[in-house]
């Protein structure tokens, strides 16, 4: 009681000297003279002053009334004498040891409409190709087929050509990489400018000229530096169809790392930046270089109203089979397509690579010879040792009817007579001498051959839509449909092996430190585009737009653009140069900074109460954004003195930020610098928490720091309120973390088997707690050398030594478990990696899966890669799946008829094993190279540290490896009608339970301590855009301020990209922690309450490049399972 009337006083006295400051104020403003003047003439200034003084004291008077609040539970919890139980407000232990927390008891459910199940259920289109048959009949032999060695000899009757001229359109191109060997901006000094102004003085010459670029990254770069004469004469070129812009995404992306919010993003930028400079809309695409080819890509270009698309790198078996068959060209039909909607036209280039030697013909020795750059003189000739000659009237015959033999064989692997031949290479004409060999000695060819009937061709410089306008004309048939008799094709062309057993798979990993790193930031992309929308348009509506930072919008376009740059296929594959990938890193590292200054930004303006007294300053921000930030509280010697230090000076709030859809039950976790921690909700509620060491290493804790985790319920952050929540740190909580040799670890297993409401796990297997059955999961650790032999694993290469060999070292590894309500953990350190795994005590997506972190270090290694095996009793036979970018799931099929590194494939986010009764799935947090080598086996490509260059140009090997966390979440499901045969079909599913966790595992909640402030925090609010949610299957993938002219400021309108995800209903469902439903794809926007002005949406192409008619007030949006949809709105 005497602690009780102590704080009394002492809180009274606070609120007495605050409302005794607040009348002296008051009075000396009406007492003075010098302020004493009538109403009308009393000074702005003035008014403006005492006003800020008024908002002060207002300002500390609410603190002074939450700090009272707070002081008053706290002395009512230190004088309660009595132990925690089940009717008080922190967690406590039940009867059998387990942890149980307060939870508010709302019920919630899951419901799935039926009719939203049938589409994984229902039949599919049928195909002439299904990649998987494909590999199932070929024998991947490499026989010699002589002048083209991955093939076959080509024969043909000179009279073939006699009713239907052959046409041949040559396509100058110019293969740009945005970082490989040099950095982007040495490239471009270096060469591209050259290219770009020899370009417009070259193509301008002969109108017959012709040119494709694909890499707006590197072509704005130019247009912003040249004069206004040089960017007429390009748009000219451009408008006149000379040049023609194919693809145009900002990079060439890479297919088999990229995340498709990222594909979408560099598409997007590029397609926006021509339309704004140049008016140009793409129409074909172009990926010459990628190293093999994903299924999502034609998916995302059809979605940008692209109509044909062309590939190169594909496995010369399949190439040699498709040649075999004129199948070469094919409609490519996503594998889950029920009817034709997504087919897109593509052309697949036939030969060994887009070099000249392997473009005009099928013999490179003679096609070699008609690359004029090889001339005599040059520093480049040809590996064949017969150089090209100049075309003179003297031998312009002769060299002719060479071409065109080469022609001819060429046409006899397609089904039109119609031609395309690609005539360039990387960083082609960047001398103005070549420009001119190959125009001129070509265009003496093409006069030869089309001034004489007898030939029966017509050839001609060409643009890549020239080519593909020229075929679906030869066929009858509109630009995109599918022309009689070709073949329709589904899956994709992973992995990729260019000659013998040289398969491309080692890139999956290789330096996966940048291919975390481009996960984050992409999430923190996404989170900036969101509430940098939402916070102009609360600024324009509220008529602050002059206060609020717009400029910040630069920030967006800086990272979108650097981010877009990391997609490029020698970027976040991990094939560039060591200087080069520091390049990469430095950009994306700036842009990282540059996202955290735009979302506490955001998160200010938004989560300000009165927005008459929000002020922006650049050198003062409102809020922090680290991972794991610190927060800094206080430290002192007596409780009772820390309590009221607490209180008096030193609390702090929190800001959190759920950047996802759906509501989110989950851990939050941040570091601070007291052992004695208590958090509030905004309406003053205790919430969960559990303090756990921050350790210094394997064996040491630190005596500054802690990690403070926190249990909270946040709403999405776009649909519904609450999505930034404040939070009063203040006390109290305790460490319960312990070693554990390796002897006694089963000793554990009743505590970590009873944690868990959800799960249990210990070494060997893992229990549902609903299910009575364990599935045995042994995670093992292996390590891959490679070859002895002249050919090495490299960046590219995976060329392993023979089978994997357990890993070892001498000593046995230290093992650290530790216990408290929100988690329980096993951290084992070994010598060249940390694995810790996490079983979270927490309803919905967060207690339903295994959270494992492994940070691995093998830079004392030479020639090692490091896998991680999960060993199961699922019976899986020779099937696995893998997802397409995190787009989709590609069902794989494990080859004894193919080496080892072959059956290895790309991971972006998700691999999964299962048979009839479970699926136990690996989400991850970056992309990694991953296999099943064995029934119930998925194994992981950690890291990979190789000494030498694999000969494909890069010239280095991969030594600069850095430290790295490997994060995923282990997710076991079982089937709802167990017993059933697994569905062999071509297509796949995850259950939208898998959806969830691999969102959450991809976009964290961001944690946004408020700084402190001399004048105190004015008062704050749950921001919440939106009164409903989204249905549980819709994503939103973007929510993007559209660019005005000016790169660098917004215009009025946002860009809303929606995705409905595909489900596999056929395992059990579980509760997520909060309400779910799905609505057979409808979902409205325009009605209700939201922040969105009727009559503007409009629906778009997904590049935003094609507009249809806006939607009226009453409509929904519907959309398909899988489809992705683009809409142009305002927000007011």
């Amino acid at each position: 009681m005497k602690l009780k009337k102590q704080v009394t006083v002492c809180g009274g006295a606070i609120f007495c000297v605050a409302v005794f400051s607040l009348y002296l104020m008051l009075d000396r403003v009406q007492h003075d003279p010098a302020r004493r003047q009538s109403a009308g003439n009393f000074p702005r200034s003035q008014i403006s002053v005492l006003q800020n003084r008024i908002e002060q004291l207002e300002q500390l008077l609410e603190e002074n009334h939450q700090i009272i609040s707070h002081i008053k539970d706290s002395v009512l919890e230190l004088t309660d004498t009595g132990a925690i139980s089940p009717s008080g407000h922190l967690p406590f232990r039940s009867a059998n040891g387990s942890w149980v927390l307060p939870f508010d008891g709302r019920p919630t459910f899951l419901s799935v409409k039926p009719l939203d199940c049938q589409f994984a259920l229902g039949r599919r289109s049928q195909t002439d190709l299904q990649m998987l048959d494909v590999y199932s009949l070929l024998n991947f032999d490499n026989v010699d087929g002589g002048v083209w060695k991955q093939g076959f000899e080509i024969t043909y009757e000179p009279n073939e050509w006699d009713d239907e001229p052959l046409q041949v359109f040559v396509v100058p191109h110019s293969h740009n990489d945005p970082g490989w060997i040099k950095t982007f901006d040495k490239y471009y000094n270096d060469q591209t400018q050259h290219i770009f102004n020899n370009m417009v003085v070259k193509l301008a010459e002969d109108p017959r000229r012709k040119f494709i670029w694909s890499e707006i990254s590197f072509f704005a770069k130019w247009w912003e530096s040249a004069d206004e004469h040089k960017q007429a004469a390009m748009r000219k070129l451009i408008l006149s169809g000379q040049l023609e812009m194919v693809t145009g995404g900002w990079v060439m992306t890479d297919e088999a790392n990229a995340h498709y919010f990222a594909m979408i993003d560099q598409l997007i930028e590029g397609h926006q930046w021509l339309e704004k400079n140049l008016g140009v809309i793409p129409r074909s695409g172009w990926a010459v270089d990628p190293f093999g080819h994903s299924a999502t890509m034609p998916y995302l270009l059809k979605r940008a109203n692209i109509s044909s698309m062309l590939i190169q790198r594909v496995h010369y078996s399949i190439k040699k089979h498709f040649a075999a068959t004129r199948s070469l060209e094919f409609m490519w039909r996503q594998a889950w397509d029920i009817e034709s909607g997504t087919d897109m036209f593509c052309h697949m280039m036939p030969f060994y690579s887009y070099d000249v030697p392997h473009t005009c013909g099928p013999d490179p020795k003679i096609c070699c010879q008609f690359d004029f750059k090889r001339l005599p003189g040059s520093r480049v000739n040809c590996p064949w040792k017969v150089p090209p000659r100049a075309i003179t009237d003297a031998n312009v015959a002769e060299r002719a009817g060479v071409l065109l033999d080469q022609y001819r064989k060429k046409s006899k692997l397609f089904r039109s007579k119609v031609l395309l031949v690609p005539l360039g290479d990387d960083f082609r004409y960047d001398k103005a001498l070549e420009w001119d060999q190959q125009y001129f000695n070509y265009q003496k060819l093409f006069d030869y051959m089309n001034s004489r009937p007898e030939m029966h061709v017509k050839a001609q410089f060409a643009t890549l839509t020239d080519y593909f306008s020229a075929v679906y004309k030869a066929k009858g048939v509109a630009p995109g449909t599918r022309p009689p008799d070709y073949p329709v094709l589904s899956g994709d062309f992973f992995a990729y092996a260019d000659r013998e057993d040289h398969y491309w798979s080692g890139y999956y990993t290789s330096r996966p430190f940048y291919k975390n790193l481009d996960r984050v930031l992409e999430s923190h992309l996404r989170g900036a585009e969101i509430l940098y929308s939402l916070a102009v348009a609360h600024a324009r509506r509220a008529g602050l737009e002059g206060r609020y930072p717009v400029s910040d919008y630069s920030l967006l376009t800086d990272a979108r653009r650097n981010i877009g740059l990391f997609q490029h296929h020698d970027a976040i594959t991990g094939t560039a140069k060591e200087n080069v990938v520091i390049d990469y890193g430095n950009r994306l590292l700036r842009s990282l900074v540059g996202l955290k200054r735009v979302i506490i930004n955001a998160a200010h303006f938004l989560v300000i109460k009165n927005k008459d007294i929000y002020r922006f300053y650049q050198t003062e921000p409102f809020l922090e954004t680290v991972r794991n930030s610190l927060v800094f509280l206080f430290k002192s010697a007596s409780l009772t003195l820390e309590l009221y230090t607490i209180f008096f000076l030193f609390f702090r709030y929190l800001v959190l930020f759920n950047p996802v859809e759906q509501e989110r039950l989950c851990v939050v976790t941040m570091l601070v610098n007291s052992a004695r921690v208590r958090v509030l909700t905004e309406d003053g509620q205790t919430l969960p928490v559990q303090l756990s060491a921050q350790w210094v290493s394997a064996v040491e804790m630190s005596g500054e720091v802690y990690q403070v985790c926190l249990f909270v319920s946040i709403c999405s952050s776009i649909l519904n309120k609450g999505s930034l929540k404040t939070f009063t740190l203040v006390s109290s909580f305790r460490l319960l973390s312990w070693h554990a040799s390796p002897k006694n670890c089963p000793n554990l297993k009743n505590k970590i088997d009873s944690f868990s409401p959800s799960l249990s796990f210990l070494h060997q297997s893992i229990r549902r707690k609903d299910d009575p059955q364990e599935v045995r999961v042994q995670i093992q650790f292996l390590t891959y050398g490679t070859r002895p032999s002249k050919d090495k694993s490299g960046a590219y290469l995976f060329l392993p030594d023979g089978n994997a060999k357990p890993y070892s070292q001498r000593e046995a590894p230290i093992v650290r478990v530790v216990e408290g309500p929100l988690f329980a953990e096993v951290v084992a350190h070994y010598q060249h990696f940390q694995q810790t795994v996490r079983i979270h005590n927490v309803p919905g997506i967060d207690g339903l899966s295994l959270d494992i972190t492994t940070m691995v270090d093998i830079r004392d290694q030479n020639n090692k890669e490091l896998a991680m095996r999960l060993v199961t009793d699922i019976q899986s036979g020779d099937t696995f799946y893998t997802d397409l970018n995190g787009f989709q799931i590609q069902p794989r099929r494990y080859f004894q008829k193919l080496p080892l590194q072959a059956n290895f494939y790309p991971m972006p986010t998700m691999a999964y094993i299962q048979d009839s009764q479970y699926r136990l799935t690996l989400h991850t947090a970056q992309a990694l190279g991953v296999s099943s080598l064995a029934s119930g086996q998925l194994e992981v490509i950690l890291d990979r540290r190789l000494m030498q260059d694999d000969n494909r140009g890069l010239g280095q090997g991969l030594k600069d490896n850095k430290r790295t966390a490997n994060r995923f979440r282990l997710l076991l499901e079982r089937r709802s009608n167990s017993g059933k045969p697994v569905d062999s079909r071509p297509v796949s599913f995850p259950s939208l339970l898998s959806h969830m966790t691999s969102t959450i595992l991809n976009h964290e909640v961001l944690a946004l301590p408020v700084l402190p402030r001399k004048h105190g925090v004015p008062p704050m609010r749950t921001f919440a855009p939106l009164a409903g949610t989204l249905p549980c299957d819709f994503h939103l993938l973007n929510l993007r301020s559209i660019q005005s002219q000016d790169a660098y400021s917004p215009s009025p309108y946002t860009a809303l990209l929606l995705h409905r995800l595909g489900l596999d209903c056929g395992l059990e469902a579980q509760n997520p922690g909060f309400n779910c439903s799905t609505t057979q794809g409808q979902v409205s926007v325009l009605g209700g309450k939201t922040t969105f002005t009727k009559n503007t949406l409009y629906p778009m192409s997904l590049s935003l490049m094609h507009s249809q008619p806006p939607l009226s007030n009453d409509s929904s949006i519907n959309l398909e399972p899988m489809e992705i949809s683009a809409y142009k709105l305002k927000l007011c």
